[in-house]
């Protein structure tokens, strides 16, 4: 590995190893080189005008811990089998996230390895990992990441990754990377020793920005897109989701979006299959999937916010926080149909118009959908996921509008089977002092989210510092077979399995979804299939033009009646199809 770091305000920089302290030769642009190749394997510190030793910005691994030295890592010796494997372009696939370190009780890729033929037999088509650069400690969400070209040593390290990667290639499943350019985490984040990596100029949730427009930002942008080119090229990985972009704070002429979106494009020539990336954006703003050549950002697809808000407060009831707009039939319409409810109309929760209307002919598959995801479960008061609370019947329902939709779906782990393992923010910090503001910070957030309307009063957080948060968060796997997980379970496959084999659902034509919604009830037609949701805990007449034609393909519990009025539904959902030649229940 060839050992060169950029300090372009350094008078001195050293490698610290083994044997020893060598110097580094300054070159062009403020880089700095050995002059010669380390041997796999080899742990390395770089110290910058006598002070250090710190681990290398494009440290490949840190086994040592994110304060450690680094160490090289050969990305080329992997023997990859994965040459039939033509990739899969993330519109359109079914979606699955998944944390390594709660997926199973190990928490490695190893054995995350071990459930992609279960992944495979449910139907996804793709693997959204959560962030695995390495971050402080054992355990966490990974959004605190400072190594970033580094993989977590906890989950296996570099070569566990390219392992994991190879035999979900083999099971025909893609793999998705959440990475974070926004920010990076408090702890071991010594990216400020080398460079201008941060501005004051703008701010973030976070503090100060990645500096992205100031003087020094060309290598900061490099040290992004090089980022990006690496895991795609040396991990074989297929898509990465890039997380709150809107925190990517950009004045340029060319923002770093279109820039990264194009050297990903060249690199999807180069290799010969699609390489997708998924932009987490709360802006509204089809700008950012619009392709550069257009004037767009030019990413693959985007995460639609307001598409789970919709679905989730109307099933819910819940109208806290940023619900308060959400819930009602029509913004559930307006979501299911136009995919943003704040399309540059009064945003409640943010007191200022937001956001811009989604044309009508753009691409549903554009927009990535869901009823859960870390965010969604783990910043709940009680880590809670909806099957906590609502009757299996609504549970299906949810699922039955998420799935048969014309946005990108995506399941989070355990949904599926409604999962009772509840998931937790949690963190693994040494520092003491960093430990107790995080504990602070979520007590307060608790506060504020007015989660004691939901809860009831007296409730707190979990400690994330807790080992027992972390615990209690990993899937329970022997659930699946039995009572309610397995009926669900069920449910979620065959809705699954037609929407990968009903050309009708599996379209992200929105054009042809229309939806009618009462408060009891919720009529999506796609194309020739209707998708009809009962919410209520009594049956409900649904009006239906055409009933008598319609077939059931799948139902929660199957229509009590049809006539030319209708059809009466049970609490549930039912898929309705016009042509099919048979029919059958769940």
């Amino acid at each position: 590995m060839t050992v060169r770091v950029w300090a372009p305000n350094g008078e001195a920089v050293e490698v610290e190893l083994e044997a020893g302290r060598e110097p580094l030769t300054r070159s062009a642009d403020g880089w700095w080189d050995l002059g010669r190749e380390l041997e796999a394997g080899t742990d390395y510190a770089f110290v910058v005008d006598g002070n250090g030793p710190f681990p290398d910005p494009r440290s490949p691994w840190q086994p040592h811990g994110v304060h450690g030295p680094s160490r090289t890592f050969d990305s080329a010796a992997h023997r990859w089998q994965d040459s039939a494997w033509a990739g899969r372009d993330a519109r359109g696939a079914l979606l699955y996230e998944l944390h390594v370190g709660t997926f199973t009780t190990e928490g490695t890729f190893d054995a995350a390895m071990e459930r992609l033929a279960y992944l495979r037999d449910l139907g996804v088509q793709m693997i959204q990992l959560m962030p695995v650069a390495a971050f402080p400690g054992q355990h966490g969400w990974g959004y605190d990441g400072v190594a970033l070209f580094a993989v977590h040593d906890a989950y296996g390290g570099p070569a566990a990754l390219q392992r994991f990667v190879d035999a979900a290639h083999r099971h025909q499943i893609a793999v998705s990377l959440d990475v974070v350019y926004n920010h990076l985490g408090p702890s071991g984040n010594y990216l400020g020793v080398y460079g201008p990596y941060f501005t004051d100029t703008h701010s973030t949730p976070w503090g100060d920005a990645v500096n992205l427009d100031g003087p020094g930002s060309g290598q900061v942008r490099q040290f992004i897109i090089d980022n990006a080119v690496r895991w795609l090229r040396d991990f074989h990985l297929d898509a990465l989701r890039l997380d709150a972009v809107h925190a990517l704070i950009d004045a340029s002429p060319r923002h770093v979006l279109a820039e990264l979106a194009d050297a990903v494009a060249h690199l999807a020539e180069e290799v010969g299959r699609p390489l997708s990336l998924i932009a987490e954006s709360d802006l509204n703003d089809v700008r950012m999937v619009t392709a550069t050549a257009a004037g767009g950002l030019g990413m693959t697809a985007q995460w639609a916010d307001d598409v789970h808000h919709a679905i989730h407060a109307y099933v819910t009831g819940e109208r806290h926080g940023y619900y308060v707009d959400f819930g009602s039939p029509g913004a559930l319409v307006k979501a299911l149909e136009r995919v943003f409810v704040h399309d540059g109309g009064y945003s409640t929760f943010r007191g200022q118009d937001w956001g811009a209307p989604v044309p009508q002919d753009a691409d549903g598959h554009r927009f990535v959908v869901f009823t859960s995801n870390h965010d969604q479960v783990g910043n709940r008061g009680r880590g809670d996921r909806p099957a906590a609370t609502l009757s299996d019947a609504k549970v299906a329902s949810a699922a039955a509008l998420l799935l048969t939709g014309p946005g990108t779906p995506m399941l989070f782990m355990g949904e599926e089977w409604a999962a009772s393992t509840p998931w937790f923010y949690f963190t693994d910090h040494a520092e003491p002092e960093l430990a107790e503001a995080i504990r602070t910070g979520r007590a307060r957030e608790f506060a504020e989210h007015g989660w004691e309307a939901i809860y009831g009063a007296g409730v707190e957080a979990p400690d994330p510092q807790d080992p027992g948060t972390v615990a209690a968060s990993i899937l329970r796997w022997d659930e699946r077979e039995h009572g309610r997980h397995r009926a669900l379970g069920d449910f979620y496959r065959e809705l699954m399995r037609l929407r990968r084999e009903v050309p009708d659902l599996s379209s992200g034509d929105r054009r042809h979804t229309r939806v009618t919604a009462t408060p009891d009830w919720v009529r999506m037609q796609r194309g020739d299939v209707t998708v009809a949701v009962n919410v209520t805990s009594e049956p409900q007449r649904i009006p239906m033009p055409g009933a008598n034609a319609l077939a059931v393909l799948l139902a929660w519990e199957a229509p009590s009646e049809r006539d030319a009025g209708g059809l009466v539904l049970p609490p549930g959902a039912a898929v309705l199809g016009q042509d099919a030649t048979s029919a059958h229940s769940t």
